[in-house]
């Protein structure tokens, strides 16, 4: 295995880094394309090499009328996700393609592609047309004393049947929007405002569509049919590839991807802007975005990569972003938050040491803890030759020294949050704590399977061992934690894993890049990393929802499955300490403050964001706004009443209070011991070194 194939970063990190191509080149002449958008000739002969290289793929798919009726459905659900713009007469007038797209691609005939999109565009700037004159002629008119309700999520629903059904589609969607901004105290004259900016930029954008935009939505409906981390880039988006590989973009530090017209948050780069700042979370969606004083400009149905090139900027300078907080129940509850860019640099995702103490029995144990936020490696050093070359493994075995000279009892390694990295690395590092062995099986298309081992005699650490990860620990992360499992070697607590299991190369065209995926990791007891994740040992609670993050939640992704175990040696079996750790963890949590916060919030949240429809009647969703803020400010007030704070009075000063931390986070750090996570890793640690400290005196006796 090359190291270019050993680097493999969280899948969707790299659509962060997209861009529009605006050139249009010359026009193929295919009369059969219906509308005015067409492919030039380097695009067509660019299809026709794509769909030769998908042959290589992992999952090995035919190109046959079973592929292409998943490509014509993934493009149409691309394209119109909520089933807002096309008719069930367009629906049907394009199965004529059903059984067509896999000869069409494999002969680079891209009609089929253009005439959809045309139709698209052409059903979407009628409808923004007639929002902007509903705005002007019935926004002074609408009542909300009646009985109307509006369908949220329309994934599902039925295409419209004619004009006039997708008329009261869009009433009602204009009348909730209008609700929610009200509820919210937005003014009739800032509501105009912003929805009139809302439909206008995104009728513009529409108008500047180009034969490359067309071209870049309709492969990439061919290849994430395949899986979601098979890719294609525009020569623009292949630039800002590379220079995401090199470290030197600045800018917020989120991983961002599509999905249904928005660009949703997928996860925080450790020491970046955002995850500093506090403000934006993972599965916030971003609608919004302005530089400096300026109001957010919406971005709704913008291309990924034309909403990163807005957000990204110079270091220092200001970034307004207006979101959806995850769990609104309408996307009309936004709120606009400011993040100064700045360069997410390498010391910033080294890792870090403390160290807590527990107390036992009228005994103090010393625990360390070891922060590891990437796997990180400087490979220009590497290649060099440069034996003092930074890496995650050299910096947790300094780290792993110093906390032997302050004699710890055991060791807790944080992996929370941490996308992944080098495979070099994360092999490197199981060698710290196993005596030889294997790693990580890695299963080609093919079927051949190689395994990646620990060559180096000894160990580092051998004492006793938790590891604490969550969804947002994904890739090079699973590798370690689910070897640490495999072996016996530590306890895993947290929540399951994001399920980052494959590996992509990077294939050059004629025409931009495909990064295809090509094989899948394994551990050594022969359980995919794919799809399902890691499953700790321990459960924590988490206010995450795995509906909206992971692997699992993505379209097409490869499926769970194992091969054979590679020939190990296990250190412990933990599994039967299992069920008595569970039971005095679940008694110290029930009545733990801060984890019937998350558990209470959770609820509330799901609860929420769980409506299927929403009242169209004003004094309706008053009421249901009131008693969320009601309950969200109870849950919160509880929390405080624990910590001997002051409860606050109403909603409002608790948004007030979190605006606050947000702009200033570093007021409000907490000591890793007030860290109720790593607080209870810490104590499930110790009740497994009891448990095996009476099992050793029960030996004896």
């Amino acid at each position: 295995m090359t190291l270019a194939r050993k680097l493999f970063p969280l899948g969707l990190a790299i659509v962060l880094l997209g861009g529009a191509l605006q050139g249009v080149g010359s026009l193929s002449p295919d009369a059969k394309i219906e509308g005015d958008l067409k492919p030039t000739e380097e695009q067509t002969d660019a299809a026709e090499e794509i769909a030769d290289k998908l042959k290589y793929h992992y999952r090995r798919l035919e190109f046959n009328n079973e592929l292409s009726g998943k490509v014509l459905e993934q493009y149409l659900k691309d394209l119109d996700p909520n089933r807002q713009y096309f008719l069930a007469s367009d629906i049907k007038e394009f199965q004529r393609y059903h059984d067509k797209l896999d000869e069409q691609l494999s002969d680079g005939n891209l009609e089929a592609g253009y005439t959809i999109f045309n139709r698209f565009q052409q059903r979407l700037e009628a409808r923004l047309e007639k929002m902007l004159q509903l705005i002007d002629s019935d926004l002074d008119k609408l009542s909300f004393e009646g009985e109307e309700t509006v369908r949220i999520d329309r994934n599902d629903a039925a295409w419209a049947e004619s004009e006039e059904e997708l008329d009261e589609i869009w009433y009602r969607q204009f009348k909730n929007a209008v609700l929610s901004m009200r509820l919210n105290d937005a003014s009739e004259e800032d509501i105009r405002t912003r929805l009139t900016r809302r439909y206008e930029s995104q009728l513009k954008r529409i108008q500047q569509n180009t034969p490359e935009d067309v071209f870049q939505v309709y492969m990439n409906a061919l290849a994430q049919t395949f899986d979601p981390h098979t890719t294609y880039f525009t020569p623009h988006n292949s630039e800002n590839f590379d220079i995401s590989m090199s470290r030197s973009l600045e800018g917020i530090g989120a991983v961002l991807q599509y999905e249904d017209g928005y660009t949703k948050v997928v996860r925080l780069v450790p020491g970046g802007p955002a995850a500093k700042s506090g403000q934006l979370k993972p599965a916030d969606r971003i609608v919004g975005v302005s530089q400096d004083d300026d109001d957010p400009v919406p971005v709704i149905g913008l291309r990924l990569d034309e909403v990163v090139d807005q957000i990204r900027g110079p270091k220092g300078t200001k970034v307004n972003l207006e979101i959806i907080p995850a769990g609104s129940a309408s996307e009309h509850d936004t709120r606009v938050i400011t993040i100064v860019r700045n360069k997410v640099v390498l010391e910033e995702q080294a890792a870090k040491k403390e160290i807590i103490n527990i107390e036992r029995n009228g005994e103090t144990l010393k625990l360390g803890v070891i922060e590891i936020p990437a796997f990180y490696l400087d490979f220009a050093a590497f290649h060099r030759g440069d034996p003092n070359y930074t890496s995650t493994t050299s910096d947790v075995a300094k780290l792993l020294v110093e906390l032997r000279k302050e004699n710890i009892d055991g060791l807790v390694i944080d992996l929370r949050n941490n996308g992944g990295g080098s495979l070099l690395e994360v092999n490197k590092l199981v060698s710290l704590f196993i005596n030889r062995g294997p790693t990580v099986q890695v299963r080609e298309a093919s079927g051949r399977v190689s395994v990646e081992g620990d060559k180096f005699p000894g160990v580092l650490y051998a004492g006793p061992m938790a590891v604490m990860v969550n969804r947002f620990s994904a890739s090079a992360s699973e590798i370690f934690a689910g070897a640490m499992q495999d072996y016996g070697r530590a306890l895993i607590v947290g929540d399951q894993t994001y399920g980052k299991g494959t590996v992509q190369t990077l294939v050059d065209l004629n025409h931009g890049k495909l990064k295809i995926t090509n094989a899948k990791f394994y551990r050594v007891s022969g359980s995919s990393n794919q799809n399902l994740g890691i499953v700790p040992d321990i459960d924590l609670p988490s206010l995450v929802d795995k509906e909206d993050v992971g692997e699992s939640s993505l379209p097409n992704a490869l499926p769970w499955d194992e091969i054979e175990s590679a020939r190990y040696q296990r250190v412990d079996d933990m599994v039967p300490y299992l069920p008595l750790l569970r039971e005095r963890h679940n008694q110290r949590i029930s009545d733990d403050p801060e984890f019937v916060y998350v558990e209470s919030l959770r609820q509330l949240l799901d609860k929420n964001r769980n409506r299927v429809e929403l009242s169209l009647n004003e004094k309706e969703r008053s009421v249901m706004q009131a008693e969320f803020d009601e309950q969200r400010l109870a849950i919160e007030n509880r929390r405080r009443a624990a910590r001997d704070e002051e409860p606050l009075e109403s909603i409002k000063a608790l948004r007030d209070l979190e605006e606050q931390r947000a702009l200033d986070p570093e007021s409000h750090d907490e000591s890793i011991e007030e860290d109720p996570y790593i607080r209870e890793t810490g104590e499930i640690l110790v009740d497994y070194m009891d448990l095996m400290r009476d099992k050793q005196v029960a030996r004896k006796g």
